[in-house]
């Protein structure tokens, strides 16, 4: 934007210079040509006053003498002709009359037409020539012509002209750097506010926007700003706080609920065990229900608090055989094949706990909804770690693979398959606290890989 608005101030400036210097630059031009000209006039009006005797007598001594002196001291040019063209006196004897444009201006001269006045251009080289008709008893007799160089004319003209020039970059140049400085002033706000929504973007929800430099209305707009974020992370922080609180308050008399509904057990006939069952198995899923949103309330807060920094280098390879080692039990009580392949050989970069919740939450989801083989393979990937939880399971659709990070939802084929629906938004915000990202991809014929990538730890971290 910066760019955009020096662009704006340099061009109206262009314009306006342009507008005014123009037609300075072409009044100097016209202003010294008109002046070389009056005076350049005065004398060849008082060389056709002198030619008129010698065209009558032709006696032309007289008048040479008149031209060689005038070229003398002033280093112009001069000539008379008679009625048909033709030299009578010419000064110095080198000087041409028969170019084209001296040609034309003569013809125009024994017509009694007045002489043409042109402006003198500094990058056009041409001499100055003025003819006057010589005129006895109304009648044109001949005609006296003046041709005056024209190179310090031209010289005045294009210093004059340089001096504007340098005039224009001066102003060009003040105005870069006044504009520059504007600029920055002006954008300042705008740039901060750009960094804090990025801030807050990533998870730093303290960010805020400074408020002392820039226009009134740019503060104004930082100040609201900052007044819309606090409101945003004072409500963020009462939800989270309320579902933490709530879940902790909730625990103790769900548990006591529980305990006092399976006491209840032996004072039911026969006919009510078959209800007493499902109330029981309703507790136990409101429990982790309860659990699930305790996990996710901690992982939010989690990376709140770590919001791209605080990461810590984590032994990929150590954490994935530890808990495929502490799932083995359970995958063989089901009877599930549970490996453990690949490796990576550096450490990733992760919020603390944040391996092992994740690869909990997977390899549960993939025991849960009825896989015979999970494998957990870790690859590298360039700068990144590949981290793979693969099943042979139901899998899932294009539609519920889109959706399937969202809290609380749950695939219209599993709903009879106890959960919460929290568990892979678990892994969602544990993977971007670590700065990583998470894919799920479906496999064929069945199944589902889950795809989770976090940044290798930099080389220059590695001891050797």
């Amino acid at each position: 934007m910066r760019r955009r608005l020096l662009i704006i101030y340099m061009s109206l400036l262009a314009l306006s210079l342009v507008a005014l210097t123009v037609p300075f630059a072409a009044n100097v031009a016209a202003n010294g040509t008109q002046t070389a000209f009056i005076e350049q006039q005065g004398d060849t009006l008082r060389f056709a006053s002198l030619a008129e005797p010698a065209l009558s007598t032709g006696q032309s001594e007289r008048l040479r003498a008149e031209l060689a002196r005038y070229h003398e001291l002033f280093g112009i040019g001069a000539a008379v002709v008679d009625r048909d063209g033709r030299a009578v006196a010419v000064w110095p004897p080198a000087l041409s009359l028969t170019g084209a444009r001296t040609r034309k201006l003569i013809e125009r001269g024994l017509s009694a037409d007045r002489p043409e006045l042109g402006t003198i251009w500094p990058w056009r080289g041409e001499e100055l020539v003025i003819v006057e008709p010589v005129i006895r008893e109304g009648e044109v007799v001949g005609a006296a012509v003046t041709a005056g160089p024209t190179d310090r004319l031209r010289g005045r003209i294009a210093r004059v002209w340089a001096m504007i020039l340098l005039g224009c970059l001066a102003a060009l140049g003040l105005t870069w750097a006044a504009a520059r400085r504007l600029a920055r002033w002006t954008l300042r706000p705008v740039h901060e506010l750009d960094a804090v929504t990025h801030d807050i973007t990533q998870g730093r929800l303290d960010a805020r926007a400074a408020r002392t430099t820039g226009p009134p209305e740019l503060r104004r707009l930082a100040a609201s700003f900052n007044v819309m974020a606090d409101t945003v992370t004072d409500m963020l922080d009462r939800q989270r706080a309320f579902v933490s609180q709530a879940g902790h308050q909730l625990r103790t008399p769900l548990g006591v609920l529980r305990l006092r509904v399976e006491n209840l057990a032996d004072h039911l006939r026969a006919s009510g065990l078959r209800e007493h069952e499902l109330t029981l198995d309703e507790t136990d899923r409101l429990a982790r229900t309860l659990e699930g949103l305790l996990a996710l309330a901690r992982a939010q807060r989690h990376e709140d608090e770590t919001a791209g920094a605080g990461l810590v280098a984590v032994d990929a390879d150590d954490v994935a055989d530890r808990r495929v080692d502490a799932w083995r039990p359970r995958a063989a009580e089901l009877g599930v094949t549970l490996r453990r392949t690949g490796g990576v050989g550096r450490p990733v970069m992760t919020v603390p706990e944040a391996l092992d919740q994740l690869l909990d939450a997977l390899i549960d989801n993939s025991l849960k909804f009825g896989a015979e083989e999970v494998t957990v393979h870790v690859e590298p990937a360039g700068d990144l770690a590949e981290v793979h939880v693969v099943d042979d399971g139901p899998g899932l659709s294009g539609e519920a693979l889109t959706r399937a990070l969202e809290r609380f939802w749950r695939s219209p084929a599993h709903q009879n398959v106890d959960g919460s629906g929290l568990g892979l938004s678990i892994v969602a915000v544990l993977v971007t606290a670590s700065g990583g990202s998470v894919d799920l991809l479906a496999r064929e014929p069945r199944g589902l890989d889950v795809r989770v990538r976090l940044r290798l730890e930099p080389q220059d971290r590695v001891p050797r």
